[in-house]
Parts: structure tokens; C-alpha cells; sequence
């Protein structure tokens, strides 16, 4: 007997299929329109993971990988602007604090859409972001390199370190406000239509009742790392993409062997993203997140190479695909993921 695929699946695939994918070339070059995220709000994707009585669907880890690998072989740069919300979700929805009734519903059901403001946390001794409490709240100081979205987002979730060395999680409007400031988007070599800006914090400040976790950098750090040493569900869905490029410019051949080995490599990575303890077997984690970007990698490459100078093209799906891949390199890269990949590199 075998279970019925969730419906959220056919969703993501109607979008990926009937919106995003044909779209993707203008996406790349004009930035991600607004009616996109609006779609993802109205198609329920959003609520993947969120609780049930919150308005979400309350899926498997399985199925919430599946569509981002979906949306992210379809249009990368709208994958990477949606993808942002579902960790302030998740937060939220393991959270006793009152911003949680605030905030889950809305942002379960689409209502609203969150970014996030927290990856420079990582660089840990290394404090971009300096948290200081004053007046019943907290006040932000620094500069958080990152943010994607700006413009497209409602609210984000920013994080900053106090001198005891806790961090602290704490939402407030995506918008330039006193005390917060954005640059102008960024000029990438891949994915700049996701609206990518930095932020530069003086004396921002945040009530309590904006925080949704608040804990030591030390034990944040033991949960939080082990999430990137598996492969993003995304370097699946551009190399699958790749492969359907190849296949469409008649090298079957070529592809099916690509595809024979992606297969295998994503069954292992995702059997050990559902392994109970997060912080076991991460030598093994970081050896097969390599192994699935050399893949990606044989993949778009082997989609230019089939396509010759037309591939050049800015319109071209191949040379996105290519360009897409070569950020997912360095997407969510921590210290220990670029030793791994470094040293795997080196033995080639």
C-alpha cells in the first residue's frame, strides 16, 4: 500500500509549472514581482510546517522538502525569497513567548510574509550585531549583512548577541524605521532579482513582547549547526532542472547517468536529515552535501555544454541554471561546510 502524495505537492507543482518556471528568464533580470509571492501566499505553501490549529498544514519535514525543491528548480530567485519565512515559522511555533499567538497565524496562513535577519549570528565570536537591553526591551546595534526580500517582506526576524554572549531573536517590521536603514539591493552574479540588501542598525529598538527566543550563543550554536551540514533541498531542484535541459536538447544518455547518481546521493542526504539527533554522523552529512554539489554542479555545467553558444544567452535557462547553482555554493555556508567542500575539492 502505498500513501497518497500530500496535496500541497500538486500546489507547488501547478505554480512551479503554470507560473514561476515560465517567468524565471524575466524574474532573473527584473527582480521578483510581488504578484509571485502573492500566489506562494494564496496557494497555502507558505503554512507548510506551521501547526495545524494555526492555520498551516502541518505536513512532513518530507513533503516541505519536496516543494522547495520544486519552486527552487522552477524559479530560484522566487524559491529564495519564500524559503526565508519558514524559519521564523518554525521558531515561532516551538516558542512559549506571547509574540508567538501574535504572530503564528498570520504568518502560517500567508497573511504575512517574514524574512530573516539573523545568518551573521554564525560568525560567532565575531559579533556583527550587538544586542544591549534598555527601557523593557532590547536595543540592536551593527550591521546585518544580509537580508533578502526587502520590499517584498512584511516582517523579519532579526538576531543580535549581548555582552553575555546570548542571543536574541526579536521581529519587527521589514521597513526602514529609526534606528534601521537599508541599503540599495545588491548586484550579484546570481539571483540579485531576490531583492537582497544590507541593514545597517543604530539603536534600534524592540519591546520584550517582540522576542521569541532568547538563549545562550553556546546552546543556539548546538542546534543550529547542524542544519547546514545537510544539502539544501534547492541544489536538488536546480540540478533536476538541469537534467530536464539536457534531456530536452536530446542527451538522455548523459542525463540518465547524472540523474541515476542524483537520485542515490538525495536519498542518503534526506535519510539522514530525518535521523533523530541533528548532531550526529556530520562528517558523513558534510561528505554527501559535497557529493550533491558536485553533482549540481556536472549537471549545469553538462546543460551549457549541450547548448553551445546559445547557451550564453541571458534568456537561456541553462547559463540561470549555472549561475543559480554557483550561489547555492556558498547559500547558508558556515565555516565547517567550507572546510569540507574546500578539502573534497582539493582531492579532485
Amino acid at each position: 500500500m502505498t500513501t497518497a502524495p500530500h496535496p500541497l505537492l500538486a500546489t507547488a507543482h501547478a505554480l512551479a509549472t503554470g507560473l514561476l518556471a515560465p517567468h524565471a528568464a524575466r524574474v532573473d533580470q527584473a527582480g521578483v514581482p510581488a504578484s509571485h509571492l502573492e500566489a506562494i501566499r494564496r496557494s497555502g505553501l507558505l503554512g507548510v510546517s506551521a501547526p495545524k490549529e494555526y492555520g498551516g498544514a502541518g505536513a512532513p519535514d518530507a513533503v516541505a522538502r519536496e516543494i522547495q525543491e520544486i519552486l527552487a528548480g522552477a524559479c530560484c530567485s522566487t524559491w529564495f525569497v519564500q524559503t526565508q519565512h519558514h524559519s521564523p515559522v518554525r521558531i515561532l511555533a516551538q516558542s512559549a513567548l506571547p509574540v508567538r499567538e501574535r504572530l503564528l497565524g498570520p504568518l502560517a496562513t500567508g497573511e504575512s510574509l517574514a524574512g530573516i535577519a539573523f545568518a551573521h549570528v554564525r560568525a560567532f565570536p565575531r559579533v556583527p550585531v550587538r544586542v544591549t537591553a534598555e527601557r523593557d526591551g532590547w536595543r540592536f546595534d551593527g550591521t546585518v549583512p544580509w537580508f533578502t526580500g526587502w520590499g517584498l517582506n512584511d516582517v523579519m526576524l532579526l538576531a543580535g548577541v549581548t555582552e553575555a554572549d546570548e542571543v536574541v531573536f526579536a521581529f519587527t517590521e521589514a521597513r526602514e524605521q529609526p534606528g534601521l536603514r537599508a541599503s540599495e539591493p545588491m548586484r550579484l552574479a546570481a539571483l540579485t532579482a531576490a531583492r537582497t540588501v544590507s541593514l545597517e542598525l543604530d539603536g534600534l529598538w524592540l519591546p520584550d513582547d517582540a522576542v521569541v527566543l532568547h538563549t545562550p550563543q553556546e546552546k543556539f550554536a548546538l542546534v543550529d549547526r547542524p542544519r547546514n551540514t545537510n544539502a539544501s533541498p534547492a541544489v536538488f531542484g536546480v540540478a533536476y532542472a538541469a537534467l530536464r535541459v539536457l534531456e530536452d536538447a536530446g542527451e538522455s544518455e548523459t542525463a540518465g547517468a547524472l540523474r541515476g547518481r542524483l537520485d542515490e546521493v538525495r536519498g542518503q542526504v534526506y535519510a539522514l536529515a530525518d535521523h533523530p539527533v541533528p548532531y550526529e554522523r556530520v562528517a558523513e552529512r558534510l561528505a554527501l552535501k559535497t557529493r550533491s554539489y558536485d553533482l549540481m554542479r556536472a549537471a549545469t555545467t553538462a546543460a551549457v555544454v549541450a547548448g553551445g553558444g546559445r547557451a550564453m544567452g541571458l534568456d537561456g535557462t541553462a547559463q540561470r541554471l549555472f549561475r543559480e547553482g554557483m550561489f547555492l555554493l556558498v547559500q547558508g555556508q558556515t565555516t565547517d561546510v567550507r572546510r569540507a567542500h574546500l578539502d573534497a575539492l582539493a582531492q579532485l
